[in-house]
């Protein structure tokens, strides 16, 4: 896999295959979130749900591919010999841009998971239109020890069963220690956020804001240091 991933891309850029198939992916997610938006700000619930819902599945399903092959996107870069531009552009640039990537990508994925599972809770059928329900939603310490226990018991059973089929790496036990902080982190976020919007219908109209913007700023840090990296300026990639 990690090979024919290392192939040329199909963009017609210096990028490899990998790097080409997270941009096409990157825009394919982005659109999907941007007509959702779009959707609701028409007051069309179901198509919105639906869009919103499928964009997150994506890029859910896009970044633990990129975690797991290390090869998916535009991040694959070895040090400055990834990169074709002066040391000055590399340090004051490019680098800081990819660590603002970085960083959005982590707080994607982990308002990704929240906003698929706050879809749910906060929405109701009224006369078979679905709805936000405009009522108090919250959850209790008690209930989020429960949920984390059980997705301790279901990530562990599926690592052991991996280990033992494929034996035992650090890499594996890495991929799941990193989705066990992601669900713990989500959980907590719910916790916090609670306090600050107890009403579910507020609390989806401004995070769903708040999301939306944080996935724009991705897919334009995302593209730019992809234009840098495979475009503008390359290097030794591959």
């Amino acid at each position: 896999m990690l090979e024919w991933l290392k192939q040329p891309g199909f963009f017609g850029t210096h990028a490899t295959l990998g790097a080409d198939l997270s941009q096409l992916m990157a825009t394919l997610f982005t659109g999907l979130f941007v007509i959702g938006w779009v959707q609701a700000r028409r007051r069309a619930a179901d198509r919105h749900h639906w869009l919103m819902l499928g964009g997150m599945v994506a890029m859910l399903a896009f970044f633990t591919s990129y975690y797991l092959f290390r090869q998916l996107g535009v991040l694959a870069v070895e040090g400055k010999a990834g990169f074709g531009g002066s040391q000055e552009l590399y340090d004051h640039v490019f680098i800081p841009l990819l660590t603002i990537h970085i960083i959005l990508v982590v707080i994607g994925l982990v308002m990704a998971i929240y906003m698929i599972v706050l879809g749910f809770r906060a929405q109701a059928f009224l006369n078979g239109k679905r709805v936000l329900k405009d009522a108090l939603l919250q959850t209790s310490w008690a209930r989020i020890g429960t949920i984390f226990g059980g997705v301790i018991a279901v990530v562990l059973l599926l690592f052991f069963a991996r280990v033992a089929t494929a034996g035992f790496s650090t890499r594996k036990l890495m991929v799941y220690l990193g989705l066990l902080l992601l669900v713990g982190i989500v959980l907590a976020v719910e916790i916090a956020i609670q306090r600050i919007w107890p009403n579910g219908e507020r609390r989806h109209r401004a995070l769903g804001r708040f999301t939306m913007i944080i996935y724009c700023i991705l897919f334009v840090t995302g593209s730019t240091t992809y234009t840098m990296l495979y475009i503008l300026f390359p290097g030794k990639i591959g």
